[in-house]
């Protein structure tokens, strides 16, 4: 027997006396209680059990007489404990109170039917508990229409599917959604039997008053919860068919172990234990390396194989026997055979060649002897990383190269730590076991370009590798042991050493490699690129094509202008191309020659007026030639100069000049104001009239001091109306005493000048021995050099006479 209480004295009722039947009031009072319930909303015609705990809502319950009607509004915010007006929504629903038991915390169970929408006009008092004068909303029923029918069929159907598949829900719930013939009923009846529905999701529902709309709504609702069950039932078929699968292949295993034992063979993960042993004894470990290893080795063996943990030690262990601890590709070295070598595959830089041949003819004497680490620095496409490939040839030993370009992590230097997914060695260690030996010639390319962030600097990492007093004892983090680098010869290469830092800087032996001459580049071209591009365009030497060489010279005075000698043999190849498809079209006849005709006709009209553009720019007073150094080689820089009357805004300076460049104006400008009588120039001008240095190619950013002399000789020509003397240039840097100093890149800048038409050049005077060092008199052929000390000296030798 179960006891309940009358809503009048809350004393016990016998639950199994005769019901009667408790007819709701047809009219609703203007004023009634409201009760304020957390999380919860009660919808019109539907049954809801409520707990009530807080003072005020027991001093509600106990207030209610025979009407047994209240308000339920629910909170905004459920965790407001004492909810005032402001707390609640607007829109709540008359309940009628069926039944009200005591529960344990002296709260109380109350059974409430909802009766109708209501909307609340004004609360009249808040103490001890909220009424409010309300307005009930009728429920208008839409009228039945086919498309009304077919909205209301599938509604039920879904909720039937969601019952049948939800253990929460009762089948009773979706027999009584069926007997309801209202939409906006059955809308109600579903929002309130929905479990998967949100408290939001459900006030929503009870605020919307078109039946119509809340049936699309929770049509919606429906389907949306029938594709997740879907999906969870999807979802579970899969991981019960994948454990049974690994139940299944575990039996197998198992069972195929007692076959194998009773057959008398091994375990065949006992085998690879032995052969991975067998590969530890020959591998030729140091004793150190070889007890940690034969470590893991036992520890494998006690693995289970299905573990994850067996796959990583056994990749650990593969990789330690893989690596080439004791072999050595090394021949006997023979300095005059690789001398020939060198020579065979690359046509001049004497001083890479002798300082290899330096190199090899210790090692011939004392065989043991640590790697140097080189670092070859020039433009591109001078033949830094094809030297490499030579060097190796010429020693006998393999080759590795690794790109360090855009590299920003320094685990790809030292490895990642094993306890990481998927972690292997670092690029040293792997460039190692492809070449199969611990002494190749290693190749780090573009060392210049290495980037660092929030992961680590590769740089700093490098620190290690390239220094022999260190590199012997490399610890790479995957392996954790010891590796000898001091036998590898490492060589890097750059196009600029200013991104280096400089504790790297200090462990390389820096060789640079200029830009090619004219005379070069024509060699090179006949020895080696011709040959590879007529191979590789499917032609045959002399017989379906024959260079020139009038052809090649035009092809590099006209259509390339650079250091080395990639974009040569890039339009080399085109002209190959363009005889390949005459010959495959039969158009070729017996025309076999590339003239410099037949270079314009293939290539389009000439990119570079070389022998006319020097002199036609400085035909006016104002235009000066300056050289210039960049990471590609050496070129040609006009400085233009002019003069507006008139103007207040003293000196104007345009081109994207850097600070020092600017600097070096100014100080030009001071020149030759100072020295203005001396040519002839009315020191007044500079007071009413605007200066302006104009460098063109805009788009470039230009910097550095060199052009100093430059400056001043563009300004005094303008001034004095006397132009620059034709195919001259020159550099220097400007004191505000007229004195030229010393600056830098200069075989770069005359062999950029002699590409570019130039016969004369200025060089400050105590760069004489840097022409004698690096430049060749081939190299410089009839370009005349003039040194100078002071400014006059330039004036003289630049400026026409009047």
């Amino acid at each position: 027997m179960r006891l309940h209480y009358s809503l009048d004295s809350l004393m016990p009722v016998d639950e199994e006396a005769p019901k009667q039947n408790i007819e709701i009031p047809a009219e609703v009072t203007e004023e009634l209680p409201i009760l304020s319930v957390r999380d919860t909303v009660l919808f019109p015609h539907a049954m809801m059990p409520i707990t009530v705990g807080r003072p005020s809502s027991v001093s509600l319950v106990e207030s209610l007489g025979e009407n047994r009607l209240m308000g339920v509004v629910a909170q905004l915010d459920p965790r407001v404990d004492s909810p005032g007006p402001a707390d609640l929504h607007d829109i709540g629903a008359v309940a009628f109170v069926h039944k009200v038991l005591k529960v344990p915390r002296d709260n109380l169970l109350l059974f409430c039917e909802g009766v109708a929408r209501m909307r609340t006009r004004g609360f009249t008092t808040t103490e001890p508990f909220m009424k409010a004068r309300i307005e009930r909303i009728p429920e208008n029923e839409p009228p039945s229409t086919p498309e009304l029918d077919a909205v209301r069929d599938n509604v039920l159907s879904l909720f039937q599917q969601i019952v049948a598949s939800s253990p929460n829900l009762s089948d009773d719930v979706a027999n009584i959604a069926a007997e309801i013939p209202e939409p906006g009923k059955l809308a109600d009846f579903i929002a309130g039997a929905l479990p998967s529905l949100s408290p939001v999701e459900r006030q929503r529902l009870l605020e919307q008053f078109d039946a119509r709309a809340r049936l699309d709504d929770i049509h919606k609702h429906l389907t949306r919860e029938s594709e997740l069950l879907e999906l969870r039932g999807r979802i579970q078929s899969q991981v019960k068919g994948q454990l049974s699968q690994n139940q299944r292949e575990f039996y197998l295993r198992e069972q195929l172990k007692a076959i194998q034992k009773e057959l008398g063979e091994g375990d065949e993960s006992q085998r690879d234990i032995q052969d991975l042993r067998e590969k530890v004894e020959a591998a030729g470990m140091s004793e150190e390396v070889r007890k940690e290893t034969l470590k893991e080795l036992d520890r494998l063996s006690r693995i289970s194989p299905m573990s994850p943990e067996y796959g990583v030690t056994r990749t650990y262990l593969e990789w330690m026997v893989s690596l080439p601890w004791n072999v050595s590709s090394g021949a006997v070295v023979n300095v005059k055979h690789a001398a020939e070598i060198l020579d065979e595959d690359h046509y001049d830089l004497e001083k890479v060649k002798d300082r290899i041949l330096d190199y090899l003819s210790v090692l011939q004497l004392r065989p043991v002897l640590k790697g140097p680490i080189l670092c070859f620095v020039g433009p591109p496409g001078v033949g830094k990383t094809s030297l490499g490939r030579s060097i190796a040839r010429a020693v006998g030993r393999k080759f590795a190269r690794i790109s360090m370009g855009g590299m920003h992590d320094e685990a790809e230097i030292r490895g990642h730590r094993r306890t990481y997914i998927g972690a292997l060695p670092g690029q040293i260690m792997q460039g190692l076991r492809r070449a199969g030996s611990n002494d190749p010639v290693f190749m780090l390319d573009e060392v210049d370009k290495l980037g660092r962030d929030f992961r680590g600097d590769p740089a700093s990492a490098l620190l290690e590798v390239l220094d022999p007093e260190q590199n012997n004892t490399f610890r790479d983090n995957y392996l954790d042991v010891p590796f000898d680098l001091s036998k590898v010869l490492f060589i890097t290469t750059a196009n600029v050493l200013d991104p280096v830092p400089d504790a790297l800087r200090d462990r390389m032996e820096i060789i640079g490699l200029q830009g090619y001459t004219e005379l070069e580049k024509v060699m090179i071209a006949f020895r080696y690129l011709i040959p590879r591009q007529t191979t590789a365009n499917g032609l045959e030497a002399d017989k379906d094509i024959h260079f020139s060489d009038e052809a090649v010279r035009f092809l590099i005075n006209r259509y390339t202008r650079e250091a080395g000698v990639r974009n040569l043999e890039r339009e080399i190849g085109t002209i190959c191309r363009k005889q390949a498809r005459r010959i495959a079209e039969g158009t070729a006849g017996d025309a076999t020659a590339v003239t410099p005709e037949l270079v314009e006709k293939s290539l389009g009209a000439p990119r570079f007026r070389t022998e006319v553009e020097v002199a036609e720019r400085t035909r006016r007073p104002g235009v000066a030639v300056g050289l210039a150094w960049t990471p590609v080689g050496g070129d040609i820089l006009f400085i233009e100069a002019g003069r507006m009357p008139g103007g207040n805004k003293g000196l104007i300076m345009t081109g994207q000049l850097g600070p020092v460049m600017q600097e070096s104006v100014q100080a030009a400008l001071t020149w030759v104001r100072a020295n203005a009588k001396t040519y002839g120039i009315d020191p007044d001008l500079f007071k009413t009239s605007d200066i302006h240095i104009h460098v063109p190619a805009g788009a470039i950013p230009k910097d550095g001091p060199s052009a100093g002399i430059t400056m001043a000789t563009a300004l005094l020509s303008m001034l004095t109306e006397r132009r620059v003397r034709p195919n001259l240039a020159m550099t220097g840097e400007i004191t505000l005493t007229g004195q030229v100093l010393p600056i830098g890149g200069v075989k770069e800048k005359v062999l950029a000048a002699k590409r570019s038409g130039v016969r004369e050049v200025i060089l400050p005077f105590e760069n004489e021995v840097n022409v004698r060092e690096d430049l060749k008199s081939e190299q410089i052929g009839d370009v005349q050099l003039h040194y100078v000390k002071t400014m006059e000296e330039v004036v003289e030798l630049a400026l026409e006479k009047k």
